[in-house]
């Protein structure tokens, strides 16, 4: 979901609630496979998978309101953002994680990645200020009420004592942000932040004109983060991108990026277009071809590359995230996934469609479910992805053969009530070393583990960072 704290502008509700996009549930589909659906707080799965540990959210993260949202790694720790913070787990058993620490430090989404010994969150909520003990300032204060938002830095040179070090503010916020490292003359030197961030509702927002059809781009010298500043505001739609009609969303920025720097690549998920970037030159993106789907898609959500970066997988948050759309009426082609081919090299590459992907299963009225952030399984040979699905689960999927995906394993909770809509599931399931690990919006960070003979040797690979927004190439782990 990558949600964001409503404010007035509709990406606020392209992550939280079901509202506008829900139009679509006219669609009907042929029902899917028949299957029990777990009852509040019961545990499905399919036989290969199981979990083996979950840590409940605590404190300042405990209330309904506290979203648990985005995951990244390294080394012996998980970092988990949440919507008032984030916090740093020991998983160097992936039975017993422990919280080593957790940093209370408002400013939703708290969208998280980290490089050496920084770590970086994003904040998509106007603040009264940069700091930890900012307030909310909402979109009805006079001009000249002072607003922040933006970039946070972290130095984590001790994960267990986080230090805030610099904010850099940014034009709309940041909703997401992705690394790009540094290149050239850069390399070893600089880190690039792409910040993704969006407008689908005025075009007077306080710090979020329109039109918004850029991204910021914020240099970060490794050596002196404090130095960290916006670099470039690429405009990535000149003629404004899609224009929007009343089943999608309108382009005015992108919602999350997706970048493959080994090869060159992004792609990006920009609310009406799908997108696929040159990023030879870090600090100048170039559109090379985009896609749209008016018929399926309402928002281009998130992005994963295969290893050989010869397919994207892009997401549709049918509903902001907030909707419960894994069910017949709505079917199986909206909310889902979209797999597409990337056929041709350099300018004339193009994205060819190839299937959609949606679970099989139905879920309660009761449930938010739609397709939200995996990243692949190292399997050699094979493009296997684990993914979120809120509260529609976990699933492990397989799209080798493009056309024809296929399920391989899942693992649910049922709701989270029986009378009442409560935002909730997986916000993002990535696989690391071995392990899936899960942030719960709600349940707190759950760790399952697969056993199936398609996934071959993935628990001997060991990788020892992981932004699933920044991918590299398994191959060279």
């Amino acid at each position: 979901m990558r949600h964001s704290a409503p404010r007035g502008r509709f990406k606020r509700l392209a992550c939280l609630g079901a509202v506008a996009t829900l139009a679509v549930l006219g669609f009907t589909a042929p029902a899917q496979a028949a299957a029990p659906i777990p009852g509040v707080d019961e545990i499905a799965s399919s036989s290969n998978i199981r979990q083996i540990a979950n840590v409940p959210k605590t404190g300042a993260f405990a209330p309904e309101s506290a979203l648990n949202s985005d995951l990244a790694f390294q080394g012996k720790y998980a970092f988990a953002g949440n919507y008032n913070g984030f916090t740093v787990y020991d998983v160097s058993n992936p039975r017993t994680p422990v919280s080593v620490t957790q940093v209370v430090c408002p400013g939703g989404q708290n969208d998280i990645s980290v490089y050496g010994n920084l770590l970086f969150t994003a904040t998509d909520s106007i603040r009264n200020d940069d700091s930890c003990n900012s307030v909310a300032v909402p979109n009805t204060e006079p001009e000249g009420t002072p607003r922040w938002e933006g970039i946070r830095i972290w130095d984590i040179s001790d994960p267990r004592n986080p230090r805030y070090v610099k904010s850099v503010h940014t034009t709309c916020g940041s909703h997401t942000l992705t690394l790009v490292p540094g290149k050239g003359k850069d390399k070893n030197k600089a880190l690039y932040v792409y910040v993704s961030s969006y407008n689908t509702s005025s075009a007077s927002l306080p710090n979020c004109a329109l039109p918004h059809d850029k991204i910021s781009i914020v240099k970060v010298p490794l050596k002196k983060p404090t130095a960290a500043a916006i670099a470039a505001t690429p405009v990535l739609f000149p003629d404004g991108g899609f224009p929007g009609d009343p089943n999608s969303t309108a382009t005015s920025g992108c919602h999350d990026i997706t970048a493959y720097p080994e090869k060159d690549l992004a792609a990006g998920a920009c609310m009406g277009d799908g997108v696929l970037f040159d990023i030879s030159n870090p600090v100048a993106p170039k559109v090379v071809t985009t896609v749209r789907d008016a018929e399926n898609f309402a928002f281009w959500h998130s992005a994963t590359f295969n290893n050989d970066a010869t397919k994207i997988v892009f997401t549709d948050e049918l509903g902001g995230g907030g909707g419960a759309t894994c069910n017949p009426t709505v079917g199986s082609q909206k909310g889902a996934d979209a797999i597409y081919a990337i056929q041709g090299k350099g300018k004339k590459a193009k994205l060819v469609f190839q299937s959609y992907f949606k679970i099989p299963r139905e879920n309660t009225s009761t449930e938010n479910c739609v397709a939200h952030n995996g990243s692949l399984i190292p399997v050699p040979g094979r493009d296997i992805i684990v993914q979120a699905w809120y509260q529609g689960g976990i699933s492990v999927w397989d799209f080798t053969d493009a056309k024809k995906p296929k399920e391989i394993a899942y693992w649910e909770r049922g709701p989270l009530a029986a009378d009442r809509l409560i935002v909730g599931g997986s916000w993002s399931a990535y696989w690391y070393n071995g392990h899936i690990y899960s942030n719960d919006i709600q349940k707190g960070l759950d760790v399952l583990k697969v056993d199936d003979r398609r996934l071959g040797k993935t628990d001997k690979q060991r990788a020892w960072q992981i932004n699933p927004q920044t991918q590299t190439s398994y191959r060279k782990w």
